[in-house]
């Protein structure tokens, strides 16, 4: 699984934003005496006191919490792939990203939020091989992991098969790819697919792909982190499609 079926996420930003969009997921809020009540009164949810000195769930005392943490139910954020495509009415101004074996959580976090900021319809998530969408995803995502969707697929290739036959173009995003990303047009439903931060995407998931995107940049600098690619990706994206 994606997710565990306890999670604890930690931070105002995070725990506001499951408040607010998916207020369903939070089981218990702690809180530390006096710091942020008003979130009280944004919760159903059981609301404990925090300790600092023990804080719940085995979230590290070095954890940057800012006097709140949250229980929430992993099991009910994510969103099987066949109950999310089944309700999706692709148009050219539909686009997803596909995880392929994302390794650091921080990336991971911060293309959820990119996906978030320029409107992509979901971000889809392998079970293998990939870091799990955790209180520190959920933390670096500012809360936006509770406002795009995000959707456990069983295997990448298969999903991208599957979203090709639905009349997805299928982008893989690689510093060596043959496509520069401001000459490509978006003229229908895409899927980008964001690879390894070491390896890159994988043999089979490059064959699976209609495209290798890549990103024109300065001599001086080889290449970008994951997460950053697919920001600039996502905005070229978005630019496009909000012209038409």
């Amino acid at each position: 699984m994606a997710t565990s079926n306890a999670n604890f996420i930690y931070g105002y930003n995070a725990v506001r934003g499951a408040l607010e969009a998916r207020p369903d997921v939070v089981r218990t809020l702690y809180l530390e005496p006096g710091k942020h009540q008003e979130l009280k009164t944004m919760s159903d949810s059981p609301v404990e006191v925090l300790s600092t000195k023990r804080l719940p769930g085995g979230v590290g005392r070095d954890a940057v919490h800012q006097g709140v943490i949250a229980e929430i139910d992993g099991n009910a954020l994510m969103l099987p792939y066949k109950d999310f495509i089944a309700s999706l009415e692709p148009t050219p101004a539909t686009s997803l990203v596909v995880l392929g074996e994302l390794q650091d959580p921080h990336n991971v976090g911060a293309i959820i939020r990119s996906a978030a900021a320029f409107g992509l319809a979901g971000v889809l998530i392998p079970p293998h091989r990939q870091a799990s969408v955790t209180g520190t995803v959920m933390k670096v995502s500012a809360g936006m992991a509770f406002t795009v969707p995000l959707i456990e697929i069983s295997n990448v290739n298969t999903t991208l098969r599957d979203l090709k036959e639905r009349g997805f173009w299928v982008y893989g995003l690689d510093s060596e790819g043959d496509v520069l990303l401001g000459g490509e047009v978006f003229d229908r439903p895409s899927a980008f697919v964001i690879g390894n931060e070491g390896e890159g995407l994988r043999a089979k998931t490059r064959e699976a792909c209609d495209a290798i995107i890549s990103i024109p940049m300065h001599e001086r600098c080889e290449s970008l982190n994951a997460s950053n690619a697919a920001a600039v990706t996502f905005y070229e994206w978005q630019c496009q499609v909000t012209k038409k």
